[in-house]
């Protein structure tokens, strides 16, 4: 390679996607002294997750003050839990405040990205055609990237309204219609509570029942908005207050917690007046064993006469209706897919080509695996913010540690003036050995359930099985010796 020596100036970084994490990383990069990055997003704005999530009711299930970043803690959340509108208008402050829209390239999807081992670059294909060659590669697509269509017979045939709820179709009006709601986790929990105030009937189809938990989500008053405002140390006192209640959290790892905690559901539950009806929304999964859901609203809504739990499996959907296996025929005007996302794609949801013609895809035949959740071995100077087994507590909280976690890296290129740096396989490979039997541990998530954290081979790709700080600790500092590297 050349001895040019690289700069900050010079070095071009792309980063692909603009929701938190893309926001941290360009906030950081300016911070640091690097300029010469780009940001494409594939929506039409800032916000990843939260552009994109619009649905009625929608909302964070970490308290606000937690789920936001450290550097510019917002003092006047209206509520605990903020709803979807004001996070994004969060967000949206952040990027204008920091100066990150002029980096950003908004309707800009990434189709592939390939490592060119001669150039020690690499060269991002968008789907207009258009390519972009940088120098290092930062992956802020998250996991809930890949919306999950089902596979239900009869599905491209419905000819009324038909959308997914991360796709909410706000024009279309749900009032007086009867409404079909596929799927019954965290977004059906949050929008059924809200659509059957307006639509004529709503069935929702439960194929699994969740556990819910009820939250303290008061709104502020204008007089505590007021303390908040005006002394800024209270908010970060209520920010450090949650972080310690997770920290000290012991739901997933002492029996006796959860049996707690699973009282604290049931006793929410009984709201629910139809004896049936409750019998239903009772796991029959331990707590823990999927993603633990929050609500104040979505059990009451059960005692509602136009809100039907039909729990027998779907056999087909017709042009107008849609039929369950016991031959029952329910006609509806709209259908909403509250299915989700494929949360095991990660990086993977979009072709990506390492040294060697690597392809990601293959390297991840058994599951998603990283080496302290920002990079993995054989693609050089990519690095993952949200990646693989990094999904605990505040996501923002954690994303900020990888951000600073990268930047290292970054840092480390320009300094030695590095071609290119990537974690050995070997360490990687021992690495999530040891992150499989910590998961193990955890009681919960070996209860046997099919939600998103497990991959097909079994392997459990989502969870970090330790506290947050654990792993700030861990990603604190660099060990050179992980690492390999080449001189430019």
């Amino acid at each position: 390679m050349t001895d040019a020596a690289r700069t900050r100036e010079d070095l071009r970084i792309t980063i692909m996607g603009a929701g938190p994490g893309g926001l941290c990383m360009a906030i950081k990069l300016r911070e640091a002294g690097f300029e010469n990055f780009t940001i494409v997003e594939k929506g039409d704005q800032i916000g990843g997750t939260w552009n994109w999530n619009r649905y009625p009711g929608c909302a964070c299930d970490i308290p606000s003050h937690l789920y936001s970043f450290s550097f510019d803690v917002k003092p006047d959340w209206s509520r605990p839990y903020a709803p979807q509108p004001e996070i994004l208008a969060y967000l949206e402050g952040i990027a204008e405040k920091y100066g990150i829209l002029p980096y950003c390239r908004f309707g800009r999807a990434v189709d592939r990205a390939e490592w060119q081992d001669d150039r020690s670059t690499w060269t991002v294909t968008l789907a207009d055609g258009s390519k972009i060659e940088s120098d290092v590669l930062v992956s802020a697509i998250g996991m809930f990237n890949s919306i999950v269509i089902p596979d239900i017979p009869g599905l491209e045939d419905f000819e009324g309204t038909q959308f997914h709820s991360s796709r909410w179709d706000w024009e279309h009006s749900l009032a007086g219609e009867t409404v079909g709601v596929i799927g019954s986790a965290a977004s059906a929990v949050q929008l059924v509570p809200e659509i059957v105030k307006e639509a004529g009937q709503v069935h929702l189809f439960q194929r699994t029942a969740n556990w819910v938990l009820p939250k303290e989500d008061d709104p502020y008053t204008e007089e505590q908005l007021e303390h908040f405002r005006n002394d800024p140390s209270l908010a970060a006192a209520v920010r450090q207050e949650i972080f310690d209640g997770i920290e000290t959290g012991q739901a997933f790892y002492d029996r006796t917690v959860r049996e707690e905690t699973e009282k604290i559901a049931l006793d929410a539950l009984a709201v629910v007046e139809d004896p049936e009806v409750r019998a239903k929304l009772v796991p029959t999964h331990e707590w823990g064993c999927k993603r633990p859901l929050f609500s104040n609203d979505y059990y009451p809504a059960f005692n509602r006469e136009n809100l039907e739990l039909v729990t027998e499996g779907i056999e087909r959907i017709t042009k107008d209706a849609i039929v369950t296996v016991d031959g029952r025929e329910r006609k509806i005007d709209t259908l909403v897919l509250a299915t989700g996302f494929s949360s095991i794609e990660y990086l993977s949801a979009i072709s990506v080509t390492g040294r060697g013609g690597l392809d990601l895809e293959e390297a991840w035949s058994d599951g998603a695996v990283a080496y302290q959740g920002v990079t993995t071995a054989g693609f050089p100077n990519l690095f993952m913010l949200y990646g693989p087994n990094t999904n605990q507590g505040s996501l923002i909280t954690m994303i900020e540690w990888e951000v600073d976690h990268a930047i290292r890296h970054i840092e480390r290129i320009v300094d030695e003036n590095l071609a290119w740096i990537d974690v050995r396989a070997d360490l990687q490979a021992a690495y999530n050995e040891q992150m499989q039997k910590d998961i193990e541990a955890v009681e919960p998530w070996m209860d046997g359930c099919n939600g998103y954290y497990r991959h097909p081979s079994g392997r459990v790709v989502t969870q970090w099985p330790k506290r947050m700080s654990d792993y700030r600790d861990l990603i604190a500092t660099i060990d050179p010796g992980a690492y390999e590297t080449a001189k430019r």
